[in-house]
């Protein structure tokens, strides 16, 4: 009697960050967890090693700064004078855990971030090829999607992978090792996609780390709008939405199985079409009495926000609320996509302190360095902002390949942000002119701690 196949190994692996700075806005690999619990379902064995689980300091709600280590630079950043650092558990930590693990995996798959953080990608792979020779190294996640040629090239990866969900990433490591799949019962077919509806009951795979400060929920994919310097269309294939009821049965599994006192939801898209989505989800984790901080890093769409969604936002104990405003120049603004205006973020932001929030607790996103952007523009939008009531938060502007604006950005930028990613850097300000400098930029930063707006 012929003996039954052990089901494949797989490990999967989140890369170090590699910069000039990074700050753990509520950080977790979402795609490679929904992929571990995928895999786990088709009978797959999996172990996570998470590279930015390792932190110097957290704050109350679970953001806080990572463990850094100062490292030398790439060439390309040479003339750069600030310290570059990896972010993450230190090497030497790296190599324990994979020499402890009880068996070679049969296929080792790292997901990737931001495009310039290729390098920690890079060393892992490196370092991971070096420990399981003969082991396919499949790479994906965003630097694989948007510089896929880089990635082919340089990457040291047997297979890049790009544009597509967990569902296909299953299909791929299923005919890489060999072992069936579950495919044709796991993939919403596209009439439920194009309907709406995502799959609910596979929980990403947080389960498989030691601790739970947080865990981070996407109620959506993709996004309806099309701002021209976003990467959403490109990483996302339209926009689809979870039923608002399974996502708090979701939300209520972690903070009662896993006392998870904190959740960040990382949707790009959490308020449109709030009526049947956002506020009948609040409306249910108020009713269900569930505890827990809520944050929204990735912004809210300010036209949604009326008086009930203000509300429910601070009735659900949302504690981290940010507002995608970008610029006050109302030109701009519908340059950029047209998602606001002036009159629609004043009325957002007065509903918001109705509701209970300070000034100090709505964040406003403004964009710095965007091509041909003057000083004096961010001058008046910082003002805006805190004339309006709000508090205004500086975020540099960094070129993304395939987006509108990218073509724009490569005749104002002095950096071949084309060909090396490492200049799609937003700490290096890459389309900073002489209307707009890193200097002035940098002063402005000072001026807005000092309180002078």
């Amino acid at each position: 009697m012929s003996q039954a196949r052990t089901s494949p190994h797989i490990l999967l692996i989140n890369p170090w960050i590699t910069d000039f700075a990074a700050y753990n806005f509520w950080i977790r690999p979402l795609g490679l967890l929904r992929l571990a619990s995928l895999l786990r379902e088709n009978g797959f064995r999996v172990t996570l090693i998470d590279c930015l689980d390792f932190y110097s300091k957290t704050k109350k709600y679970g953001d806080g700064k990572f463990f850094k280590t100062k490292i030398e630079k790439p060439y390309p950043l040479k003339t750069i004078a600030r310290n570059y650092c990896q972010y993450g558990i230190p090497e030497e930590i790296l190599l324990k855990r994979l020499s402890l693990l009880e068996e070679k995996p049969d296929l080792i798959g790292v997901t990737s971030g931001m495009t310039y953080w290729y390098p920690g990608v890079f060393k892992v792979i490196e370092i991971t090829k070096k420990f399981f020779k003969y082991i396919p190294v499949v790479l994906g996640g965003i630097y694989a999607t948007l510089c896929y040629d880089h990635a082919m090239r340089l990457s040291g990866a047997d297979v890049v992978w790009k544009n597509g969900n967990e569902w296909e990433a299953l299909k791929c490591i299923s005919e890489l090792t060999g072992f069936p799949h579950q495919i044709p019962n796991s993939l919403p077919d596209e009439a439920k996609l194009k309907a709406g509806k995502l799959r609910t009951d596979l929980y990403p795979a947080f389960d498989l780390y030691p601790h739970l400060d947080y865990v981070c929920i996407a109620t959506t994919r993709g996004c309806p709008l099309k701002c021209i310097y976003c990467a959403s269309p490109i990483l996302s294939k339209g926009f689809v939405k979870r039923d608002p009821m399974q996502v708090v049965d979701e939300i209520e599994y972690w903070t009662s199985r896993f006392r998870v006192p904190n959740i960040a939801f990382y949707d790009d898209a959490l308020l449109i079409d709030s009526s049947r989505h956002f506020i009948p989800m609040i409306k249910d984790v108020i009713k269900r009495n569930i505890r827990c901080n809520f944050h929204a890093p990735n912004a809210l769409h300010i036209r949604e926000i009326d008086q009930e969604v203000a509300d429910l936002l601070y009735q659900g104990q949302f504690k981290t609320i940010r507002l995608g405003f970008e610029t006050s120049d109302e030109k701009v603004q519908m340059e950029m996509g047209g998602k606001v205006n002036n009159g629609e973020f004043q009325k957002a932001v007065n509903c918001l302190k109705r509701a209970g929030y300070c000034s100090e607790e709505i964040g406003v996103y403004i964009m710095a360095g965007l091509p041909g952007q003057s000083l004096g523009e961010v001058e008046e939008s910082i003002a805006f902002v805190r004339d309006a009531g709000a508090k205004p938060i500086l975020v540099e502007y960094s070129p993304i390949p395939h987006t509108p604006l990218f073509e724009k950005a490569k005749r104002f930028s002095s950096f071949d942000i084309e060909r090396e990613p490492l200049f799609q850097n937003n700490s290096l300000l890459p389309c900073q002119w002489k209307g707009f400098t890193l200097t002035d930029f940098r002063r402005l930063k000072e001026r807005l701690k000092r309180g002078e707006f």
